[in-house]
């Protein structure tokens, strides 16, 4: 049988949706969305502020990733959460991602329901509802994997009370942390004593090691370099004091988020063999950025070809109170801001019209509002393109994104909407 994956996940559906006049920026729409974009609309038919994506650099980041992995012998489950879009998810899968990753039970519900047959939920699942929907969509799914985390004894405890008897055990990885960061064990003494009550327990199995080294740096200094080189080192050296214990014929090795993926292959690509797979977990280099991503990806390194940012938001000018400033109809419930403001590039007498570039600084946002200083001459009504810094938080703002074909022709076809579940 023909798996989701195999032939697209479940999408059909979101075509069929009826928005009406609850997504932002689009017009009031009377009829479906399959109908409306039947109709040819145009980036000039939506109402600001509106974040657009680009579907031109959506899909040279998508083959760019998969020829980057590709020859460095790895495999990539992408972080779904960036961008809770199944209809992205799906290009993902399409070019070449074993998978998705998640974050919460609930992502992986909605990851189910579309169709992703190889989940990995890059936590520890504890909560007894997420557990129990878990074991059964599994026990309904033979052919459905579901891999979570256990970072202590007390994680596997709670498995083991939560999950009842499930008919498949729950396969598992030992997360590494260290010390100063976020979840997992603090050395590799301790994920020994963990992984230990997983082959012990009789409700999961042990089925690899992982853990995200970008809770470690924040930064491309050699300093920051340094260590998450030595945290990749021990997670290594974890997978393979655990190589008599593992439990499953596939044994997955995970770290890397969309900031050092370079670091883990490095550490990592060595111990992939016929048993092991070393699996990426990078989400935000689908969509990118202008801002955090683009100064620390790897890809901007490395020469050769950089990601391309697919995301920016269309603002409006609603007033210019005094010399130098001018107020966007655009603010936090919009445009992400805990990485960074966004960035003026582009300013058209309307949308849809030829634009010319457009020096001067985002200074602060409001609720609704965001403040530009700058010393070219700003009318009320123009409108303004903002670079965004921070996929993550820039998606979790709107439920229906337009996605054009090429962000910079002035009048751009709107060939999607893209339907977010957050």
């Amino acid at each position: 049988m023909t798996s989701a994956t195999e032939a697209g996940l479940r999408l059909g559906p979101l075509g069929g949706e009826r928005p009406g006049p609850f997504a932002k920026s689009v017009p009031p729409l009377t009829g479906t969305v399959g109908e409306w974009l039947a109709s040819a609309p145009r980036l000039s038919a939506l109402a600001t502020p509106v974040l657009t994506l680009d579907r031109s650099a959506l899909h040279a980041n998508a083959a760019r990733m998969d020829r980057w992995c590709a020859g460095h012998g790895v495999e990539l489950a992408p972080h779904g959460k960036t961008t809770m879009a199944p209809a992205l998810w799906d290009l993902q899968l399409r070019t070449g991602s074993r998978g998705i990753t998640v974050a919460t039970p609930w992502q992986a519900a909605v990851a189910i329901e579309f169709g992703v047959r190889w989940v990995m939920l890059a936590n520890s699942l504890v909560d007894p509802a997420g557990l129990r929907a878990v074991s059964a969509a599994r026990d309904a799914d033979p052919g459905l994997e579901l891999l979570s985390w256990v970072d202590s004894l007390d994680t596997v405890a709670a498995m083991e009370a939560g999950a009842g008897a499930p008919r498949r055990p729950l396969t598992v990885v030992v997360e590494l942390g260290a010390p100063g960061g976020r979840t997992g064990t603090r050395s590799v003494a301790e994920a020994e004593r963990v992984a230990a009550a997983v082959v012990a327990s009789p409700v999961l199995r042990l089925g690899g090691v992982g853990g995200y080294e970008g809770a470690l740096a924040h930064d491309p200094s050699p300093e920051s370099l340094g260590t998450v080189r030595a945290y990749l080192d021990d997670l290594a050296a974890l997978h393979r004091r655990l190589l008599p214990l593992y439990e499953t014929d596939e044994v997955v090795v995970t770290a890397g988020g969309s900031a050092y993926f370079d670091q883990v292959v490095a550490a990592l690509a060595g111990l992939t063999d016929d048993r092991t797979r070393v699996v990426l977990r990078s989400g935000a280099y689908l969509v990118h950025d202008d801002g955090f991503y683009r100064g620390i990806s790897p890809l901007a390194r490395e020469d050769g070809e950089p990601f391309r940012s697919a995301m920016h938001v269309w603002a409006r000018v609603v007033s210019t109170p005094e010399p130098g400033l001018a107020l966007l109809d655009a603010g936090k419930r919009d445009v992400p801001f805990d990485e960074g403001l966004p960035e003026p590039q582009l300013i058209a007498d309307e949308l849809g019209r030829p634009a010319r570039p457009l020096t001067g600084e985002v200074t602060a946002v409001n609720d609704q509002h965001a403040f530009l200083r700058t010393d070219e001459p700003v009318a009320v009504g123009q409108v303004v393109r903002l670079g965004l810094s921070h996929p993550c938080t820039a998606f979790d703002k709107w439920r229906w994104i337009p996605l054009v074909d090429h962000a910079d022709e002035p009048d751009p076809r709107v060939a999607d909407l893209v339907r977010t579940f957050f």
